[in-house]
């Protein structure tokens, strides 16, 4: 099986996109969002446009749910595609779904930017602002039966005829505004992020209270968080800072969504 992958930033127009760019590469098979799409048909998965929360959206959309797992690789399975297309907001949301999904690394690899002009990207990124609209790359029919309430608009797309071919074919999609489009923007504490990590120390024997933490928002891309923490007297240094850099990355990313791009801890007292 190949995998074609289609990263960009949330709201530049990924799935509006992803019909043609499944077109232009004989692509039967699509992977947006938490769903497994197969013809314009959704075969398996659960939306995360369906989901309350941006939050809830995020792991819908990285198959963090092991039933949803589960229900889309069966569908791989059955379906044997000789192609896929996978798409999601980063190089590292990719390389979680194929882990999830227990997929091939990408034999190509294709950037919003590749396929869309500044000025497009700008209008996607304000209209998802201003209106809060996503696109699913399945006919509106299929939209009525998940997503009962949510059906917007449809939206037709027109390939180019193909050299090859008799007729231009006609590809479908639609519009919808999902429930946590309504909500804004989100916004996270570091108060709460503090109290979260300490709730996770408490969970590792060995460690004691935090002493002093610092969140590093690096801008769209993620948080850094320098974490001072007390050790316990008798321990193995190593493998337990080890173990709570892994614990924490882990733990955070799944109670807040955040993408923990590094954890840097600092044995800074010892406890008898």
């Amino acid at each position: 099986m190949e995998v074609y992958v289609l990263i960009g930033p949330s709201g530049t127009g990924k799935s509006h996109r992803a019909l043609m760019v499944a077109q232009e590469n004989e692509i039967d098979v699509v992977i947006d969002d938490g769903l497994l799409i197969k013809d314009s048909r959704i075969v398996a998965g659960k939306s995360a446009k369906r989901e309350p929360t941006r939050l809830q959206a995020v792991r819908r959309a990285i198959f963090v749910d092991d039933e949803q797992t589960r229900e889309v690789r069966e569908g791989l399975s059955e379906l044997a595609p000789e192609r896929v297309l996978v798409i999601s907001t980063s190089a590292k949301m990719i390389q979680r779904i194929l882990t999830r999904l227990c997929l091939p690394q990408p034999t190509k690899v294709i950037r919003i930017e590749d396929i869309a002009s500044a000025a497009e990207i700008a209008q996607a990124r304000e209209t998802r602002r201003r209106e809060g609209k996503h696109v699913i790359p399945v006919p509106t029919i299929e939209v009525k039966k998940r997503f009962p309430g949510f059906m917007v608009d449809p939206l037709q797309v027109f390939f180019a005829r193909r050299p090859d071919a008799k007729h231009q074919r006609v590809g479908e999609k639609s519009l919808v505004r999902p429930a946590f489009s309504y909500v804004g923007k989100l916004f996270i504490a570091d108060a709460a992020i503090r109290t979260l990590l300490n709730n996770i120390l408490a969970e590792i024997p060995g460690v004691g209270r935090a002493v002093k933490t610092r969140i590093h928002v690096q801008k769209n891309d993620g948080v850094i968080i320098d974490l001072e923490v007390q050790v316990l007297y008798g321990q193995r240094l190593r493998p337990l800072l080890y173990l709570v850099q892994e614990r924490v990355q882990e733990r955070i990313q799944y109670f807040t969504g955040l993408t923990v791009l590094r954890v840097n801890v600092l044995a800074k007292e010892l406890v008898v």
